[in-house]
């Protein structure tokens, strides 16, 4: 299929405003980028199927071991926080604990 002419040769100057001539323009480079994905979608079709799936198996690992690792650092975070936690409230338990009868007692 031959390439049409670009806006400007379709249209004397002296009959499309500015604006007109800009919308052309957009249509034409719209037109040159369907052309280019085309191309791109064609040469994709013809690359082998087995090349295709490979691809996406490794993709496929990489993404669940980032997964993986993603859950580990969740965990690690939760559990530290925790403990840090656990800390905080046995300090301020022991703290004022004592001399209101919250100490331990001795037999």
């Amino acid at each position: 299929m031959a390439d049409p002419l670009p806006p400007a040769k379709q249209h004397p100057p002296s009959s499309c405003t500015p604006s007109e001539q800009q919308v052309l323009d957009e249509y034409a480079r719209l037109l040159s980028n369907v052309h280019k994905l085309s191309t791109s979608l064609s040469t994709l079709a013809d690359r082998p199927t087995v090349e295709i799936l490979d691809g996406l198996r490794l993709l496929e690992r990489k993404t669940s071991l980032v997964c993986t690792l993603l859950k580990a650092s969740v965990y690690s975070i939760v559990l530290q926080q925790q403990i840090y936690g656990g800390e905080e409230e046995d300090v301020t338990e022991g703290a004022g604990g004592e001399g209101e009868g919250g100490g331990r007692m001795t037999q």
